[in-house]
């Protein structure tokens, strides 16, 4: 992609309204842009962030068995009702009335809706078990949205649901997803503490979070600095090994439950077992937040120039810096490695902007891609170029022909635009 034909709208400063890093950098760096208090559009940069992320999950889930469906952000309240937490979620939920009378909402969370979609498409237990998961738009009236994406009104989730005959074939999912989800926020480039911790109003016996430490995080860890122990619940020592607990701030990017038949049993999810006896289906639910894992992402990775972003969820694998573009020999080297690399599967951001050199270099820092090719005309006399790392900041000087092979090495996995290959490895 070329700068000079995209929408990249960069900012000096952040906006009086953000208050942490991550908001200030998904501000400035031309992620997304506030419409009203937690509700946010997502600009080109943004969306390709929020593309990957959704990538790495849909591998996941996929290589668990789960199956993607799509279902209604528009949902009845008289299934709510039938599960008791129209009450209890009254406060957030956005309702309205339909013109043919009807009670709506705009969906806060999915679990009446899957529980009545298996209540009538499932009756035996040969249909066990299986695995639903969707990646949706949901909606809560949050009194105080804050802190850009971490919790707005308006946010991407993907939840996912699975249905067992028994508490054995529960364990069994319920580990498979956590398994999952070890991988997704790994390759995501967020290091997580997984606590045991309070169901709330999803109900069920048994759940864990995901926290990732943050400054900016809303809730409070208390977790053992010796054998990774941690917990929601205030406490002054370790169970396990009596150490003193440390408290940290950190944000809650997944949530997993054990539901057991809190929503199959009020919603008639039911099914017949092997002698033939009619059973509510036991239950787990799978949440991450898509949309907030893009805030955590640049809470953790970030300096005081910009965003660093991991080589799986970045926007783009390599940029391009021309130092001066009305130069011949600089534009043709750096159009020509950018058709390069555009036929080899690898996406590049050209700067061909007609802008000083310390403009590009302040933009290049913000966006955080994390692989930088500069060419200057003083290299170039050498027929060299510079490959620029923004995570470590490091500097290799290499030669034209060398450079194809030196980016190759260096960007994430991805299909070869001609040949259907794959590129990768580490650079």
């Amino acid at each position: 992609m070329l700068w000079s034909k995209s929408f990249i709208p960069t900012l000096r400063d952040a906006p009086q309204e953000a208050e942490t890093a991550a908001h200030k950098l998904m501000l400035r760096s031309a992620l997304t842009r506030m419409l009203v208090s937690g509700v946010y559009s997502y600009l080109p940069l943004g969306l390709k962030v929020l593309n990957n992320i959704q990538r790495i999950v849909r591998q996941e889930m996929n290589a668990k068995g789960a199956q993607e469906l799509l279902l209604p952000a528009l949902q009845p309240q008289e299934l709510w009702d039938a599960t008791g937490r129209n009450s209890v979620m009254e406060e957030i939920m956005i309702r309205f009335v339909d013109r043919r009378g009807r009670k709506m909402c705009l969906g806060p969370t999915h679990e009446e809706i899957i529980a009545h979609l298996a209540a009538g498409n499932i009756n035996s237990y040969k249909q066990l078990p299986f695995i639903l998961y969707q990646i949706q738009t949901k909606f809560r009236d949050e009194i105080r949205p804050r802190f850009g994406l971490i919790r707005g009104c308006e946010f991407i989730m993907k939840d996912a649901y699975s249905f067992d005959a028994d508490e054995e074939g529960l364990e069994k999912n319920y580990r498979l997803m956590y398994e999952a989800y070890l991988k997704i926020f790994a390759r995501a480039g967020l290091n997580c503490l997984i606590t045991e911790a309070d169901s709330g109003v999803m109900g069920g016996k048994v759940s864990h979070e995901f926290m990732v430490p943050a400054f900016s995080g809303e809730d409070s860890v208390f977790a053992c600095p010796k054998c990774n122990y941690a917990t929601t619940n205030r406490i002054e020592k370790c169970p396990k090994c009596a150490l003193d607990i440390e408290e940290k701030k950190a944000i809650e990017i997944g949530h997993i439950f054990k539901l057991g038949t809190k929503y199959s049993q009020p919603l008639s999810a039911l099914f017949t077992d092997e002698n033939g006896k009619r059973r509510p289906m036991i239950m787990g639910c799978y949440g991450i937040g898509v949309s907030r894992m893009v805030a955590a992402v640049i809470e953790t990775n970030h300096d005081e120039n910009g965003i660093i972003w991991p080589k799986e969820i970045s926007p783009f694998d390599v940029i391009i810096l021309p130092l001066n573009i009305s130069d011949a020999r600089s534009r043709d080297t750096a159009f020509k490695l950018y058709q390069e690399l555009t036929a080899l599967g690898v996406e590049a951001l050209l700067d061909d902007r007609d802008e000083r050199s310390g403009v590009k270099f302040n933009d290049a820092d913000l966006i955080g891609i994390p692989l930088r090719i500069v060419i200057g005309p003083k290299n170039l006399k050498e027929n060299k170029l510079e490959i620029q790392r923004r995570k470590d900041k490091s500097v290799e000087v290499v030669g034209i022909e060398q450079a194809l092979e030196k980016i190759r090495g260096g960007v994430r996995p991805c299909p070869d635009a001609k040949s259907g290959s794959r590129l990768g490895g580490k650079m």
